[in-house]
């Protein structure tokens, strides 16, 4: 896919093309492609005088950066210990037979990707997700199902809009 980079250069100048700026650039360009594809890096790497080396290292090093896409809604389970003894393999069954994803996973469609976390830090509500940053728990895998419907009914009233 040929890519256009006039956002990603927008980006660049609002940073000044400095290097302490990095992490903030990624999270930027990153919030455009829901991930952070192989020939955006080597454009910045060139723009900015980095070595891609580097550019990878700091994706690869910080867990809010993806090299592989991510679906709209991305998916975190928590499998830490309370929210395993509280079910969560039964979340995560529920999210595949919903979606069809595993984790580390994103839908054909690009609409969920999925992680499985060690731990949200929402220990008393679990077991535990998050979709976008919004936090679902005392879940049941009846619960899971009910909530991805909506969003799916959700997204095929906005294209019929």
């Amino acid at each position: 896919m040929e890519r256009h980079f006039e956002k990603v250069e927008e980006i660049l100048k609002k940073y000044g093309y400095k290097r302490e700026n990095l992490i903030k650039i990624l999270l930027e360009i990153q919030e455009i492609y829901r991930y952070l594809p192989e020939d955006v890096i080597n454009y910045v790497s060139t723009a900015m005088g980095i070595p891609p080396a580097k550019i990878y290292g700091v994706a690869t090093f910080y867990a809010q950066f993806s090299l592989k896409p991510k679906g709209k809604y991305t998916i975190m389970v928590c499998d830490g210990t309370a929210c395993h003894m509280a079910g969560s393999p039964e979340v995560l069954k529920a999210i595949e037979e919903e979606t069809g994803l595993t984790p580390g996973n994103v839908t054909e469609d690009l609409m969920f990707s999925l992680d499985q976390v060690g731990c949200l830090g929402a220990c008393a509500l679990a077991p535990v997700m998050v979709i976008n940053g919004e936090v679902y728990g005392n879940l049941t895998a009846d619960k899971v199902k009910e909530i991805l419907r909506k969003i799916k009914e959700k997204e095929r009233e906005s294209a019929n809009v």
